[in-house]
C-alpha cells in the first residue's frame, strides 16, 4: 500500500526528507541491520506512516525464553574445586572466549548453560569429571537480539533485551522522546515475525502517562520514532 499524500508537493517533499533524516540517523548509529529491515518495508511499497498499521499485542514474552549470549558479554567461568581455571573472560567481538586450557571456544548464539557444558567437554582431556558453572555479569547480548530504538529518542540506541521488557522499559532508558517526536506515530517493527509493523502510542504513554498504550518488546524489535511534521 501507498502511503496517502494529500496536500502541497512542498509537504510531500518535507515528509521525504524526514524519511531521509532518519535513514541518515540509523547509518550514523551503525544500525546496519535496522536499515536493512526498513528498506525491506519500504521496497515492499508498505507505508512507515502507521496509520493503517494494527496496534501491537499488549503481551510478547515467551515463558521459555533463555538468553542468549553475544559479543561484549562478560562471563564467570566456575570451575568447581579447580579455582585456578576459574575466572571472568569477555566474549571478543568475533563471538569466542579463551580460558586456561580453552584456546578458542564460540560463545555466541549460546545460552550459559551450553557454554558450561562446552567448557567441560574441552577440560574434559585434562581434569577429571570437571563441572563447570557460566555466570553472565555483563550484558550486551547478539546484535539480533538487541532492541533498537532509532528517530526521535533522546538518546538513540541498541538495549540488551531483558525478559517482560516493556516499551515504557525502553523509553526510560533512551531518556523519552524529543520535543519533536510525532510519539503516537511510533512503529515497532519486529523482526522475529516476519518484519511485522506494529503501531504504539509512545506520546499517550510517556506525555499523558495511559498506562494502556505500554506494551511488550520481543528480542530483534526496532523502535522507530518519527519526527512531527508539523
Amino acid at each position: 500500500m501507498r502511503a496517502k499524500t494529500t496536500g502541497s508537493p512542498g509537504l510531500i517533499d518535507l515528509k521525504k526528507g524526514k524519511i531521509m533524516d532518519m535513514f541518515a540517523t540509523l547509518k550514523a548509529l551503525g544500525l546496519h541491520r535496522a536499515m536493512v529491515l526498513i528498506g525491506a518495508v519500504l521496497s515492499a511499497g508498505c507505508s512507515i506512516f502507521p496509520g493503517n498499521l494494527p496496534p501491537a499485542p499488549v503481551t510478547a514474552a515467551t515463558q521459555d525464553y533463555s538468553y542468549i549470549v553475544g559479543p561484549g558479554d562478560n562471563l564467570n567461568i566456575i570451575v568447581w574445586r579447580n579455582p585456578e581455571l576459574s575466572l571472568s573472560v569477555p566474549v571478543r567481538p568475533d563471538g569466542k572466549l579463551s580460558a586456561p586450557l580453552i584456546d578458542e571456544l564460540v560463545a555466541q548464539g549460546k545460552n550459559p548453560i551450553e557454554i558450561a557444558r562446552d567448557i567441560e567437554k574441552q577440560l574434559a582431556k585434562y581434569v577429571r569429571d570437571p563441572v563447570v558453572t557460566v555466570i553472565v555479569t555483563g550484558f550486551v547480548g547478539p546484535y539480533d537480539q538487541q532492541i533498537r530504538v532509532v528517530g526521535e529518542a533522546s538518546r538513540p540506541q541498541a538495549l540488551p533485551y531483558r525478559q517482560k521488557m516493556t516499551a515504557l522499559d525502553v523509553m526510560i532508558a533512551v531518556g523519552g522522546l524529543t520535543d519533536f517526536a510525532a510519539g503516537n506515530d511510533a512503529i515497532i517493527l519486529r523482526a522475529g515475525d516476519g518484519n511485522k509493523q506494529y503501531a504504539v502510542r509512545l506520546k499517550d504513554l510517556i506525555k499523558r502517562g495511559d498506562i494502556s498504550a505500554n506494551v511488550e518488546m520481543k528480542p530483534g524489535d526496532v523502535l522507530i520514532i518519527p519526527q512531527s511534521f508539523f
